[in-house]
């Protein structure tokens, strides 16, 4: 039988891939980490060959790791950490540049210059994104201005352009196709959400040709073939869906008003808001959701930047554990009401706030504040953002009822429990919360014809566990306070460091 589906999971600090039967059940994973370059203030790279050579490694280890072979892979799917920006050689496929990931803030002051020229609601009408260092678009421009030869010769045809999607299929189809999805394209800033085309006035804009650019495809579509180097038979790539996307679609949030929220190395709540794409008032963005036989769903999405990746610095940089699964007892022996508070801007803040100036702080220490606060206070800095997030949709006229869960940090019971207790909402966490490459699994299974309908997804999904709130409104209130308390020092501090 050749009905099992190869999922790539390519994230920010690791490349994966899961091996999923016809009825959607995980047989195995294989993972490779790669590193992280950060070489200046603000700025986080990856060596984009690395993320490439490390996904061909990971998808070889889950085909052994399941004991099948590429001949019993019906198709592949493709998920991967969204925004961050390769320019490669037509010729070579080799990048001329590394990958400038969705964290890094060098263009932050270039994104001031294009709000000074009211160009922020033409945007924001056009892609539904705020004018942020984050997104593609002012990434493509920087590589542009800043590699020698780079303008000319992408004026000349000869780079291309892709999110890392679109970098592995031009590597597992040996740079036959160049192509993206509808998902992907609508975070590089330069795609037009309503019309689903490339924008030329946003083109030009930002200075970019339109040669770099690959087309864009519904979520499930023939994308073209992997090689059969790589894994011993061609395998056809049918589904590409950016990673929170494709947690959504894996969490089956397939109708308006139902929500999602990952906890990876950033935190991203999206709400589906149908075929009506909503404009927020509160700085949230909106997005595609996803893009079937032609026809667009979208949703509004929070963005946090540092979730998972604020514990791997806890581990890594501060040392305060060794691994990140012991957070969870040291913060079982802290205080309920506790008043520390770690706000982790390490590259600015996300959605509300969006400040790239802003940098992380830590707050309310006193003489007895020691490992298990300062570890207790990272963990709820992402149940704090989470709530952000949900003020900023309902003050939009969202509705959020219940909450699905998703990621790394869905494990940690305290966390999600805290998260319940905070938001006063139902948090549901699946039995199999690797829905990001789940997702990614569906749109190509669909594509593949082993999934008939979203109906026939939506029946596969199980409930592991139900987080009710058990906190009164008091205690939340006085919590949340002295959050938004510790974000305004910080936005504050920081802005008066740069005057």
């Amino acid at each position: 039988m050749n009905n099992c589906i190869l999922a790539i999971d390519q994230g920010t600090t690791s490349s994966r891939a899961l091996i999923f039967d016809s009825q959607g059940n995980k047989l195995s994973v294989g993972q490779q980490e790669f590193t992280q370059h950060f070489p200046d203030n603000g700025w986080v790279e990856h060596d984009a060959m690395e993320i490439w050579h490390s996904t061909v490694a990971s998808c070889q280890n889950a085909l052994e790791s399941a004991s099948i072979t590429a001949e019993q892979i019906r198709c592949i799917g493709i998920t991967n950490q969204r925004e961050t920006t390769i320019l490669w050689d037509r010729e070579t496929g080799l990048p001329i540049y590394n990958a400038i990931v969705w964290q890094d803030r060098r263009t932050a002051d270039y994104c001031e210059e294009l709000k000074t020229q009211d160009l922020e609601e033409t945007i924001q009408q056009k892609t539904g994104l705020l004018i942020d260092a984050y997104f593609s678009a002012s990434k493509i421009r920087w590589i542009l201005e800043n590699v020698a030869g780079a303008r000319e010769r992408a004026e000349n045809g000869e780079l291309a352009f892709g999110t890392v999607d679109c970098f592995l299929l031009w590597h597992l189809s040996k740079g036959r196709s160049h192509r993206t999805d509808a998902t992907n394209a609508s975070r590089t800033q330069l795609f037009n959400i309503h019309t689903q085309q490339w924008d030329d006035e946003l083109l030009k804009v930002f200075d970019i040709p339109a040669s770099l650019l690959p087309s864009v495809e519904d979520c499930a579509a023939e994308y073209g073939e992997c090689d059969a180097e790589f894994f011993g038979s061609a395998i056809p790539v049918t589904g590409m869906i950016g990673d929170q996307q494709a947690a959504a679609f894996g969490q089956c949030c397939f109708s308006p008003g139902m929500a999602k929220s990952t906890y990876g190395t950033g935190c991203f709540l999206l709400l589906n808001t149908g075929n009506q794409v909503v404009k927020s008032t509160n700085r949230l963005l909106s997005t595609v959701a996803f893009r079937l036989n032609g026809e667009t769903s979208y949703a509004l999405e929070g963005s946090i930047f540092m979730a998972g990746a604020t514990m791997q610095w806890i581990r890594d940089g501060l040392k305060l554990i060794e691994q990140a699964s012991e957070s969870e007892a040291l913060a079982k022996q802290t205080s309920e009401d506790l008043s520390v508070y770690l706000v982790p801007a390490f590259t600015g803040l996300g959605a509300p706030y969006w400040d790239p100036e802003a940098r992380g702080a830590l707050y309310g220490l006193t003489r007895d504040s020691g490992v298990k606060e300062v570890v207790t206070a990272a963990l709820l800095s992402v149940c704090y953002q989470s709530k952000d997030l949900v003020v900023a949709i309902q003050a939009d006229g969202g509705t959020v009822a219940g909450l699905r869960v998703d990621g790394g940090m869905a494990n940690n019971d305290y966390v999600m429990q805290k998260l319940s207790d905070l938001l006063d909402l139902e948090v549901l966490r699946p039995e199999l919360t690797e829905t990001t490459a789940l997702g990614a699994a569906y749109v190509a299974g669909l594509q593949a014809g082993i999934f008939e309908s979203l109906d026939e997804i939506s029946a596969k999904w199980q409930l592991d566990q139900r987080f009710e709130a058990g906190k009164d409104n008091a205690w939340r209130a006085k919590q949340y306070d002295g959050w938004l308390d510790a974000v305004s020092r910080t936005r504050t501090n920081f802005t008066d460091r740069e005057n």
